[in-house]
């Protein structure tokens, strides 16, 4: 009996060190952004041009879904509601997202920037 004991310690403690600092740091870090204590900023890049398309920052949850091909950015507003934005991802768009630290900001607010440059103007016509 108590050799069993010994040897569930001994298996349960090597568990335990299987897992490696940098690990632990980086699960850590994620759960923290995804409950929203984290400020962050996407860029997405156009790689054929070299162009930012558009910068998002703001206490963010971030999920990369492979299966669409998108990003999925959740964040909560004031009223307690949340909001998922979509940005689409192809063989010529990148992006990257930066931890800008968990400085004082609300929360509840974010900014959404679009590259000007990167939209072609367009003319709506109605029907009277």
């Amino acid at each position: 009996m108590k050799k069993t004991l010994v040897l569930i310690s001994l298996i349960g403690l090597l568990s335990l060190t299987g897992c490696s600092e940098s690990e632990r740091v980086s699960q850590n870090l994620s759960q923290e952004a995804d409950n929203f204590n984290v400020v962050r900023q996407v860029t997405v890049i156009n790689c054929i041009t070299n162009d930012v398309m558009f910068q998002m920052t703001g206490k963010l949850s971030i999920t990369a879904d492979r299966e669409d091909n998108q990003l999925e950015i959740i964040v909560e507003d004031e009223d307690g509601s949340y909001k998922k934005h979509f940005i689409g991802l192809s063989d010529n768009v990148t992006y990257t997202i930066e931890d800008l630290g968990s400085n004082d900001v609300s929360k509840y607010k974010y900014t959404l920037n679009f590259n000007p440059k990167m939209w072609i103007p367009a003319e709506v016509n109605t029907v009277d």
